[in-house]
């Protein structure tokens, strides 16, 4: 598995070859997308593509540009170059039946406070130009949750509630895709998990195709099947989150009292493994593998080399953090 350096967008071969076999239809292609504000680069070159009955985690850290590429998908900025396919059809020439047949969430969803859940849905359902029956609206607040308290006022909702409710406001003229941008923002630990279920009964049961926006990696490969993660307004890496995830792959962090004799302890014995070290703090870091840490820690002790701490992580998840740590991409080695 690689990744690109900055500047570069790579997509994985995993990724490559476990779509050209099953030739899935494609919901959403994004193509070199790139958007300016002034002299800032919001997006430099964002591609990826998203399959019929994907949880899709678009990924990727504060200010990467995943809210202003969901906005150009939702056409609520035109991109300054790249192109958008969404249900086979160019976003460009189709906005209307495209977005007929979506739905989103954009950062926190609003209502009218002091009207009931219920009196919110109906207006919504009318400005929509489909108006939803009343049983529809009911069967709507009975799956995401909030049966029982259809005509309390939405002022007195939790945050998690009102989350929850957004999602049925964007279930009212069953669209196929649905498109959320970080909806566990602010939600404690429980809600965090009513929202996780409540899209994966989306795809599960009403066979949804789902984008979703986050910048925590742990929640994105609890939910997603496939990803995409983008720093600084480009496009890193693209795959399946089993194959990126990797568990057997990882990368470890070690703290020893001699650094220098077990860089050339470790080049000698375990040869190809060393990735960086540093004299100053006595750090290693070594591109491993799980059954392998452990005859690496042995054999450094058996040397006379004490090793003081040993800390590994998955390549993807360790890429990830020092994206979200430093703003940049440090390792090159995934």
């Amino acid at each position: 598995m690689a990744v690109s350096g900055e500047g570069q967008t790579l997509v994985t071969a995993c990724s490559t070859t476990t779509l050209q076999p099953e030739m899935r239809e494609q919901v959403i292609e994004v193509q070199h997308l790139t958007k300016k504000f002034g002299t800032f680069e919001a997006l430099k070159d964002v591609s990826f593509t998203v399959n019929k009955g994907d949880v899709f985690g678009f990924l990727g850290p504060n200010g990467a540009g995943k809210s202003t590429t969901i906005r150009c998908m939702l056409s609520l900025i035109r991109p300054d170059s790249g192109s958008i396919r969404i249900f086979g059809k160019s976003l460009a020439g189709n906005r209307s039946a495209i977005l007929a047949r979506t739905g989103s969430i954009i950062e926190k969803p609003d209502f009218y406070k002091y009207l009931s859940a219920f009196k919110n849905l109906e207006i919504f359902s009318r400005i929509s130009g489909a108006p939803a029956t009343k049983r529809e609206i009911y069967t709507m607040l009975d799956f995401v949750g909030l049966n029982g308290r259809e005509k309390d006022r939405v002022a007195g909702f939790s945050h998690g509630m009102k989350q929850r409710l957004g999602i049925a406001q964007t279930l009212l003229h069953n669209p196929d895709l649905i498109v959320l941008d970080e909806p566990t923002t602010g939600l404690d630990p429980q809600g965090i998990i009513d929202m996780r279920n409540l899209i994966l009964r989306l795809r599960n049961e009403h066979n949804k195709t789902v984008l979703l926006s986050s910048h925590n990696l742990s929640e994105i490969e609890l939910i997603a099947n496939r990803m995409v993660i983008i720093n600084k307004g480009r496009s890193v890496i693209e795959g399946a989150v089993g194959e990126l995830l990797n568990s057997e792959e990882l990368v470890a962090q070690i703290e020893v009292d001699y650094p220098e004799q077990a860089r050339n302890f470790l080049e000698k014995t375990f040869p190809g493994v060393l990735l960086a070290s540093s004299g100053a703090d006595g750090q290693l870091q070594l591109a491993t593998t799980k059954k392998q840490v452990a005859a690496i820690n042995s054999a450094l002790v058996q040397n006379g080399i004490a090793v003081y701490s040993l800390e590994a992580k998955r390549k993807l998840e360790d890429y990830f953090i020092k994206i979200v740590n430093n703003g940049h991409v440090v390792s090159e080695h995934l």
